[in-house]
């Protein structure tokens, strides 16, 4: 299974999302990849809903369709709350489900 972590430079919680995932590859098998997209016409391009984005082989488990794309900053609904990252349960939910 390959899981891309799509980001862009400006936003501040992509790297904790990366330190989640590292943790999740030997549990899983998977193949972390980080994406960096760069303009807005690349996340029109690729479909990125804003940062982070977590692909597990291409699929966005947590997808709105109803979001804009573009070089923003990301929110997931959490047990917790809303926050900029999800929950390395979460994480693991979606991954266990693949």
């Amino acid at each position: 299974m390959v899981v891309t972590l799509m980001y862009f430079d400006g936003c501040p919680n992509w790297r904790y999302t990366k330190r989640l995932l590292d943790c999740l590859p030997v549990e899983f098998d998977c193949d972390l990849r980080l994406r960096l997209v760069s303009t807005p016409q690349e996340a029109e391009q690729v479909g990125f809903r804003g940062s982070p984005t977590v692909l597990i082989d291409g699929v966005d488990p947590f997808a709105d369709r109803d979001a804009p794309t573009g070089l923003a900053c990301r929110i997931f609904a959490t047990p917790e709350g809303l926050r900029g990252s999800p929950t390395v349960d979460l994480l693991r939910s979606v991954l266990a489900t693949r």
